[in-house]
């Protein structure tokens, strides 16, 4: 996970990891409800100079409500603004969050949601060859287990029971194309996530760190 990592409010998810709109939880980041500050009293900073309390705040409004756990930024639009967050593999209250790569900039989350709404999983399950699928599945599901036994060895113990599934959480086939755009923009080989990123133009250009930077 890349350097910045950012703790908000527990909040209920369903089984694909996808957290309630109607659940806004509110921030436990510090006492304050913000991070907390380095030693010289500002905020801690990523890479690109972004604080974590913007990171925090631009999430948030972003998804209408705080995530429920601990998130990085890997993917930015050229603004700094946050594009794709990389989960950890558990919620603060220990559940468990299957879904390692989030797409939060609304407009690409619109256009997926238009692909979708027009038969777009159909479409990408007819596209990408079922053994391509089975296997971006499989590659997504190791990159997690290697995240989680990270955290496992940093905390001693696992949070709670770990996360399974594929893509988004996924077992088999096509099911949500905004996971499979998120991996696929933060770097991921993602086949689904590349046919879906070319059927709403997605502009890597227009964005820092995951594909963009190779």
């Amino acid at each position: 996970m890349t350097a910045v990592t950012h703790q908000l409010a527990s909040a209920p998810v369903s089984d694909t990891g996808v957290l309630p709109a109607e659940d806004a939880g509110a921030s436990q980041v510090g006492d304050a409800g913000v991070p907390p500050t380095g030693d010289a009293g500002v905020p801690p900073t990523d890479g690109a100079g972004v604080s974590q309390a913007d990171d925090a705040g631009a999430v948030a409004r972003l998804l209408g409500r705080p995530p429920a756990g601990s998130f990085a930024v890997v993917v930015r639009r050229v603004d700094g603004a946050p594009v794709v967050i990389e989960n950890e593999p558990w919620l603060d209250d220990g559940t468990p969050m299957p879904t390692r790569y989030w797409l939060v900039d609304r407009a690409v989350r619109a256009a997926v949601s238009r692909l979708e709404s027009g038969g777009g999983v159909r479409r990408a399950a007819a596209a990408v060859p079922a053994d391509a699928v089975a296997d971006a599945h499989a590659r997504y599901a190791s990159g997690r287990g290697d995240l989680a036994d990270a955290v496992v060895q940093r905390a001693g113990r696992a949070p709670g029971p770990v996360p399974a599934g594929g893509v988004g959480g996924t077992r088999q086939g096509v099911k949500c194309l905004h996971a499979h755009v998120a991996w696929y923009l933060a770097g991921g080989d993602d086949p689904v996530g590349a046919w879906a990123a070319g059927e709403i133009d997605v502009d890597c250009s227009a964005f820092t760190g995951g594909r963009a930077a190779r």
